[in-house]
């Protein structure tokens, strides 16, 4: 599963390749992507390594190799100047209207896929399957949930493997446990502090630190209201 700026790298890449045989520049990514610095392009270029779509080729300046095309790419190229978000597939869309079964008490919420409770992950851009949960846990607005991987929100009772319920909403008051998108790329669960001008992204495990960020760097994407646990 890819990120949209993963995604929109790659298909650059292809592209280029095919016009002139020459991988671009980070340069030119950058720009392409619009991106403020080369790390960003970094760290995409080591994320479509991880997930072999592309292979650096050693000892050789600007060698790149694609090794294969996600599906989702071959109909269509991914589209340009959308909003990212953690949620549904362009990430920019709001996921699918919580269905209440009046009968029963439950709503149905999409499942976005994951998300990281420790060191972020990529940006969750799909909504895998549904689930019901109590009508009287969600309130109002739309809402969607997440499974989450890590353990730095265990001292706030969050835990490898459970499922968050998230409201979506991009405002966060200070002690808020929120979705963050940071800076575009990618996406944790973390309480939210200001610090001054900056937030800071707080783990609820000593063992994680605190993460500081100017405020143009991070997109709150929803508020955690609920939490689901099944035990084996």
């Amino acid at each position: 599963m890819l990120t949209r700026k993963q995604q929109e790298l790659l298909y650059f890449i292809h592209e280029r390749m095919k016009e002139t045989g020459i991988p671009p520049s980070f340069d030119e990514m950058k720009e392409a992507l619009d991106l403020a610095s080369k790390s960003g392009i970094h760290r995409l270029i080591t994320a479509l390594e991880e997930r072999g779509f592309i292979r650096r080729l050693p000892n050789r300046a600007r060698a790149l190799e694609i090794l294969r095309m996600p599906d989702s790419m071959a109909a269509q190229p991914p589209r340009r100047g959308f909003s990212p978000s953690v949620i549904e597939g362009s990430l920019g869309k709001t996921p699918p209207a919580t269905k209440v079964a009046s009968d029963s008490g439950s709503a149905d919420i999409p499942v976005m896929g994951r998300i990281a409770a420790g060191v972020p992950i990529s940006a969750i851009q799909e909504n895998t399957h549904a689930i019901a949960v109590p009508a009287e846990m969600l309130g109002t607005g739309e809402h969607y949930a997440l499974e989450v991987q890590g353990d730095s929100m265990i001292e706030a009772g969050i835990f490898d493997g459970d499922t968050v319920i998230i409201r979506n909403i991009n405002t966060a008051a200070p002690g808020d446990i929120v979705v963050a998108l940071v800076n575009d790329e990618e996406a944790t669960l973390k309480r939210f502090r200001r610090k001054g001008a900056s937030i800071a992204l707080e783990a609820a495990n000593p063992a994680y630190e605190t993460r500081i960020f100017a405020a143009d760097q991070v997109k709150v994407q929803g508020k955690l209201v609920g939490l689901i646990r099944r035990y084996h």
